[in-house]
């Protein structure tokens, strides 16, 4: 079997399509969360809290000999990508439960009983005429 054959096998079998399209699909929904929390979650934060940034927060370490630079650590950086990830955490337990709400009102409402099948109609009606003679 030639490698051209056996990877075309491989890439159309359906694991590997759908594993694409959850890809592709995932990083569409994380553009979605992003923007939410950066358009519309963050700026009223923003607003209460006084527009604190805390990238800006650093300690910086002594140059241990001249001609060497001062080490930083930025530990503002990481208090703000932490903050960022409660904010999206936050943003996609809020989608999931809004969208666990209306699955479970589609799921209460009562379904419609499905019509008996042909042959039992049919076995009723025998039934029926039997008994009226």
């Amino acid at each position: 079997m030639s490698i051209l054959k056996e990877f075309r096998e491989f890439a159309v079998k359906g694991n590997v399509v759908d594993m694409a399209v959850g890809i592709i699909i995932g990083a569409a929904f994380g553009k979605i969360v992003s923007s939410l929390v950066a358009d519309v979650v963050t700026p009223p934060l923003g607003y209460l809290i006084g527009g604190v940034d805390f990238t800006d927060l650093a300690a910086t370490l002594p140059a241990l000999h001249e001609g060497a630079e001062a080490v930083t650590i930025n530990y503002g950086t990481f208090l703000q990508t932490v903050f960022d990830f409660v904010i999206v955490a936050f943003a996609i337990f809020l989608l999931i439960k809004l969208i666990n709400k209306v699955r479970r009102v589609e799921e209460a409402k009562p379904a419609e009983p499905a019509p008996p099948p042909r042959q039992e109609v049919l076995l009723e009606e025998i039934r029926d005429l039997l008994k009226q003679k």
